[in-house]
């Protein structure tokens, strides 16, 4: 009995490397039926605003998997990003990419005998991506970084799992808690607890420039690291260029309920058509697909072949031994079936328990909501952001009009720089302050009263956002400003 997937084939060159990632599986017997769903910048251009019609989206939804060449999302129509709004609508938490080095894709540390083995998983669903952002003033832009803990808690305890089936005995926690205190203090905090159980991984956190720079130095001394969602966007292309770039990182989005498995490469419009497009990436995020669905044979014996392939010279012309004539896509694909049976010299794969294998496809019935139980919280006081064209002295005499006996005024930053009550004459201003009020000692305040605060103001100066100042547990819930 075959498995029916959804297929998209993408734009570019999509179509001509899934038609040859499927003609491999099909030489293979690969037990599946595929349903092509209609997606991309055509459905973009024909009026469809996420890229999708409502058909692909319900049979994508039916199925629960989804195999996708590169898609395009069109330039200046205000639209976003289609990829990365189907990672974030099916909650596919865990971005999975496996880097290695492959005989016969000539890099710095493969002509330097240094192997590379190594897999990044990024948090696939918050932080910046989530793409909120607004301008404050003409010359102010803000962006929000959404960090969750429980959105973290998914994501690292699907690292460490995976960790533990692979068999690895290092994790590493990428981040960037050293400056960006709450958000990625949040990641790392729920990183260090849940290694906890996991006492068999050696658990360890690296600041993300230090990693970077460690990754192009020695990167045969990680085995797996696990990143927020933008940095881990950086650091994952970062390991496609140590093992010969885009054109050999396999790309697997795990969700709970659907998973996206795709060529995280670019459309390449300028080879379109041309019939030389390079099918190995698509082909490695097939072979993860058909382990994740539990076909472990056929993937063994299909990458033994792209292995086999690769080892013997055979390439593209984007890669490989240029005293070797380059094949076309259909002749790279062509010498692959060929070499279905045949093992590469360097050892051959036959098993690699990358994936916890799928065994059925749940649709719930609503939508799944988290929060974490019995926190205490108090409210300390409000951040104002105001647009105002005055010194800081000026801006504090504003905001002392507005206070209640029950509040003081704290500090006036501009740009997270502290310019009230003291600051240095050479911070150089924009016209947007951050005024922050909080409760004086012994004093209980309301939301009411400190939305009150934002409202006064507002007829001095106008108000461009409001953010509450909380405590949790006793732990502070926002951070200083610099200087302050």
């Amino acid at each position: 009995m075959k498995t029916k997937i959804a297929v998209a084939n993408g734009d570019g060159i999509g179509p001509e490397i899934m038609q040859a990632v499927l003609k491999v599986f099909e030489a293979n017997d690969v037990p599946l039926e595929y349903e092509f769903v209609e997606m991309g910048k055509s459905y973009f251009d024909a009026g469809h605003s996420t890229g999708m019609t409502a058909k692909a989206k319900e049979t994508i939804e039916t199925l629960g998997l989804l195999f996708k060449g590169p898609m395009e999302t069109p330039k200046g129509k205000g639209v976003k990003s289609i990829n990365v709004t189907a990672r974030k609508v099916w909650n596919t938490y865990a971005n999975q990419r496996d880097f290695r080095t492959l005989n016969g894709v000539d890099t710095v540390f493969s002509k330097a005998g240094i192997p590379i083995n190594l897999t990044i998983i990024r948090e696939n669903i918050e932080d910046t991506y989530g793409g909120i952002e607004h301008l404050l003033t003409y010359d102010v832009a803000v962006g929000r970084r959404i960090i969750t803990r429980p959105g973290s808690a998914q994501v690292i305890r699907y690292a460490f799992e995976m960790a533990k089936r692979k068999g690895l005995k290092k994790l590493a926690c990428g981040h960037k808690a050293n400056i960006m205190k709450l958000t990625d203090g949040l990641f790392l905090e729920t990183f260090q607890q849940i290694a906890k159980e996991y006492p068999e991984i050696e658990a360890s956190d690296i600041i993300v420039d230090d990693l970077c720079m460690k990754l192009v130095t020695r990167p045969e001394t990680f085995e797996a690291i696990v990143l927020t969602n933008l940095q881990g966007d950086i650091v994952s292309d970062l390991c496609a260029g140590l093992v010969g770039g885009l054109g050999f990182a396999p790309s697997a989005n795990i969700g709970d309920n659907i998973s996206i498995f795709e060529a995280v490469h670019g459309t390449a419009p300028d080879i379109a058509g041309k019939g030389i497009a390079n099918p190995t990436a698509l082909l490695l995020s097939g072979i993860s697909m058909l382990r994740f669905l539990g076909f472990s044979k056929n993937a063994a014996a299909i990458e033994n072949a792209l292995l086999y392939t690769l080892e013997q010279g055979v390439h593209t012309g984007d890669f490989g031994n240029r005293s070797i004539p380059a094949s076309n896509t259909n002749a790279f694909t062509d010498a692959i079936i060929a070499n279905i049976g045949q093992v590469p010299a360097n050892g051959g794969v036959f098993s690699n328990p990358d994936f916890e294998a799928r065994v059925s496809h749940l649709q719930p019935i609503k939508n799944k909501l988290t929060v974490t139980k019995n926190i205490k919280e108090e409210m300390i006081g409000v951040d104002v952001f105001v647009e105002a064209r005055v010194q800081p002295n000026e801006l504090a005499e504003m905001a002392k009009k507005v206070l209640t006996d029950n509040f003081e005024l704290v500090m006036i930053s501009n740009r997270g720089t502290q310019v009230w009550p003291t600051g240095s004459i050479y911070t150089e201003l924009v016209n947007e302050y951050r005024v922050r009020f909080e409760k004086k000692a012994g004093k209980e305040i309301t939301q009411k009263e400190l939305l009150h605060i934002a409202a006064d103001f507002s007829e001095l100066a106008k108000v461009c956002s409001v953010e509450f100042l909380m405590n949790f547990d006793g732990k502070i819930g926002y951070t200083l400003a610099q200087g302050q």
